[in-house]
């Protein structure tokens, strides 16, 4: 283990004007890194909201869904379960932090530890490793079995930049998936991807600068910012040109096809199951049917990827 390098600007509680302060401006999180390379999730920002917010341009609010609400009720009791099967290592809160030469470059990591042994013996900086607590309440996809480094894609990155901002080799990650599969990982620092995201990261932040946006994706927050930088109406005609136009009338055509297939084939899942609550296929539950008070269908939803049959 070696000592962090990077700079602590502070401890900060999430959601303060202290808290804004320090991740505001042209720099990048270790939260937003894997929205610069493409990576992020659905239900986090794009590249094209986190471009328009670094440009100081409108963006959707945040709202915390249920699943983060209750992972940051939880974090406490995976932290628990961390330190009661590593009485070896002293579990820190820390707060946010920057690289000692970039200083756009910072990352808030969840906790840090220290070897109980070097508090004893080391004079000076104490060596140090990472922790990331995360939860999974929809299942286990993308993460390996515990003990590996096998995360979920974004949340490597998320990890990578916090190590290169401290200037620290190692992060356990533990994660609690379904409320109650405990894992734990330890991923490595890894120079050659923190390359590749510095690079991304730097021509990223070049581009806020340039005024160069990055093209839309089709994610639902994209759409929902590039509603918010038109206010007002002119009565007036822009002129988009054949080939958007075709691809807008394509994307229709499209919606209403794959629309059409959707009804199709669930009125035929709900011929089949009749007054069944589930239908399954291969030991899996595929949808699930509710009703109204009459007892007669109100909708068929799918069931969550992975959900067994019982």
């Amino acid at each position: 283990m070696n000592a962090p390098t990077g700079i602590l600007l502070g401890t900060f509680e999430p959601g303060t004007p202290e808290w804004d302060q320090a991740r505001a401006g042209l720099c990048i999180t270790a939260t937003e890194i894997a929205a610069v390379v493409g990576l992020a999730p659905p239900r986090w920002p794009s590249a094209f909201t986190l471009w328009h917010k670094k440009a100081g341009l409108p963006v959707p609010p945040f709202e915390p869904s249920q699943a983060m609400e209750w992972g940051n009720r939880l974090e406490p009791a995976v932290v628990q379960k961390f330190s009661d099967e590593h009485p070896e290592l002293l579990v820190l809160e820390t707060g946010t932090w920057r690289h000692a030469e970039r200083e756009w470059q910072r990352a808030t990591p969840d906790r840090i530890l220290h070897h109980v042994e070097d508090l004893r013996h080391t004079e000076g900086p104490l060596p140090a490793t990472l922790l990331e607590i995360k939860t999974s309440p929809y299942g286990g996809d993308g993460w390996g079995p515990s003990g590996s480094d096998e995360v979920p894609l974004h949340y490597r990155c998320q990890v990578q930049w916090q190590l290169d901002t401290l200037g620290l080799k190692a992060c356990h990650v533990a994660v609690l998936i379904s409320g109650h599969d405990y894992r734990t990982y330890l991923v490595e620092y890894d120079e050659a991807d923190a390359e590749l995201l510095r690079a991304a990261a730097e021509e990223f932040l070049d581009s806020v600068r340039r005024g160069e946006c990055p093209d839309p994706d089709g994610s639902q927050i994209t759409y929902d910012t590039a509603k918010l930088q038109a206010a007002g109406r002119d009565d007036t005609e822009i002129d988009i040109g054949p080939h958007l136009a075709d691809r807008y009338r394509d994307a229709l055509d499209l919606s209403r096809a794959m629309d059409d297939e959707r009804r199709r084939i669930a009125a035929q899942i709900l011929q089949r199951m009749g007054t069944a609550r589930y239908a399954t296929s291969l030991g899996q539950r595929i949808a699930i049917r509710t009703v109204k008070e009459d007892g007669t269908t109100h909708s068929l939803m799918p069931c969550r990827t992975g959900e067994k049959a019982h």
